[in-house]
């Protein structure tokens, strides 16, 4: 089987008003999409179809650029869908415990969308795509005179993120972090330790970028902190049932459907959902938006949560990643899913 690959996307920036826009098309579509979830066995059906078509595609490869990653098993293959009902569909590998890496960025940024506005998070971090690799210095530099960041799912704008959580103490930021992360997948996560040292210990290029912010003052207080804390939160166990539950989390408009518990509001939870739209598989989003439709964001571990406002969550764990970092097998089982599904994601117009 051939890598699941499109045609690269010409590097854009996408406006500020492409984000707005997104966020005014999630809203309604979610309050309809409710009444309208899928059966208990569309769903088995659309996933166990997924799984038989995508577990045998060997392309890609694993991160290598951190050690840690590279030794994980590449075979590894798992799918989850929780809907917003808190119905839960696995198959293969998908309670095998990995590193969250950047699937953790929307989440982190949802807090801060909901204690400091989302005004605050457009002017001081930004919403707009780079065009560029997610841990590019040419991105950062190349808007030094506006947002440095640019948005908050790229390596600038996550380093920047989690400079503002509060409060300042580190100790008392880490929980901060660590809780809402708990909070989103409805159970107390672990810290892969293995990972945080490999990563800790070869993250010189991220200290480029917290040295950069800080001198731009988008970054708050002692660059080292926040990128210790930002390598802490990439290094957090999750299982692909755990990326559904978080992904549901935001479908169901900010209150886990599995807990019950409400993490943030609904305006929130659809403006993280728009910014994941527009930068949620770096620069290759909009092939992924023009593909598959929904708003989504991928991590070097090899987990992908895609979100179908007001219906359910997918996510996926398969280490092996395309160029641009993400899962392969992963992007080939969330698009043939919600083909089966739901047609064109959020755009599907029923017609």
């Amino acid at each position: 089987m051939t890598a699941y690959a499109r045609p690269a996307p010409r590097a854009r920036r996408t406006r500020t008003a492409l984000v707005c826009a997104l966020a005014l098309l999630i809203g309604p579509w979610s309050a309809q999409a409710a009444t309208d979830i899928p059966s208990q066995a569309r769903i088995k059906a659309a996933v166990d179809k997924a799984y038989a078509a995508a577990k045998d595609n060997t392309a890609g490869k694993n991160a290598d650029y951190i050690p840690a990653l590279a030794e994980v098993p590449s075979g590894l293959f798992g799918i989850a869908v929780v809907t917003v009902q808190g119905k839960v569909y696995t198959i293969g590998d998908a309670g095998v415990e990995f590193a969250i890496e950047s699937v953790s960025k929307p989440f982190a940024a949802s807090w801060v969308i909901e204690k400091k506005g989302e005004q605050w998070l457009e002017d001081k971090i930004g919403v707009n795509q780079t065009g560029m690799p997610f841990n590019s210095i040419l991105a950062l530099e190349a808007h030094a005179q506006t947002k440095p960041a640019m948005n908050p799912l790229v390596n600038a704008g996550a380093i920047a993120i989690d400079s503002w959580i509060e409060p300042a103490e580190p100790a008392a930021r880490w929980a901060t972090i660590s809780q809402l992360m708990n909070d989103y997948a409805g159970r107390t996560l672990s810290l892969n330790q293995v990972v945080y040292e490999s990563e800790a210990g070869s993250n010189e290029h991220n200290r480029a970028i917290a040295r950069l912010l800080k001198g731009y003052g988008t970054l708050d207080g002692d660059p080292e902190v926040a990128l210790d804390l930002y390598t802490r939160q990439c290094s957090i166990n999750v299982t692909a049932k755990d990326l559904a539950v978080m992904g549901a989390t935001l479908a169901n408009g900010g209150s886990n459907p599995v807990t019950g518990k409400r993490i943030v509001g609904s305006d929130t939870a659809e403006r993280t959902l728009a910014v994941m739209s527009t930068t949620g598989l770096y620069e290759t989003t909009g092939a992924w938006t023009w593909n598959v439709g929904l708003p989504a964001k991928s991590g070097v571990g090899g987990g992908i949560v895609a979100v179908a406002p007001g219906k359910f969550a997918i996510a996926t764990f398969a280490p092996p990643l395309d160029e641009a970092g993400n899962s392969v097998k992963g992007q080939q089982a969330i698009e043939s899913i919600v083909r089966e599904l739901i047609g064109a994601g959020v755009f599907e117009t029923g017609h």
